[in-house]
């Protein structure tokens, strides 16, 4: 997910292993992509594959996720359904929220709303684990940051 005022080095370097651990996994090349809107300006996924067409926002949180960065990933949600629009002028493809720890995943599975309007909108909720020393890190960055 792109990065915001809060992310830090060690969140970066996370993301963008959690991205070549879905590229190894899905079998594809994902890498970042720019696109731009209609309007003239633009915006970043962090994960894109052009055949099959795969698009994904990853992020590297440890720990339950507090309600406005709950808000921050659903509007990654919204970011893939519009950058699949502009790529493909129709909904198609696989879109996914990549996340490296299950407990900041789960808000987005289960009964909530947030996690029907995902399955509504076809986009998946991965958990792929980040080494252990990576882990760390992430979490100590996080303490540092007071999240």
């Amino acid at each position: 997910m792109t990065a915001s005022a809060g992310n830090s080095r060690e969140q970066r370097e996370a993301e963008t292993w959690l991205i070549r651990a879905l590229s190894r996994t899905l079998k594809v090349r994902l890498t970042k992509k720019k696109l731009l809107t209609k309007g003239g300006s633009w915006l970043e996924v962090d994960g894109y594959c052009q055949r099959p067409l795969v698009l994904c926002e990853a992020w590297a949180h440890i720990g339950a996720p507090r309600p406005a960065q709950q808000h921050k990933v659903m509007s990654d949600a919204l970011r893939l359904l519009y950058a699949n629009k502009l790529l493909s002028g129709r909904f198609h493809g696989r879109r996914m929220l990549l996340f490296a720890d299950a407990d900041a995943a789960k808000p987005f599975q289960g009964k909530s709303w947030m996690a029907h309007c995902l399955k509504t909108y076809a986009i998946q909720v991965r958990v792929i684990a980040l080494p252990r020393t990576l882990r760390e890190r992430v979490k100590n960055a996080q303490k540092r940051q007071d999240r």
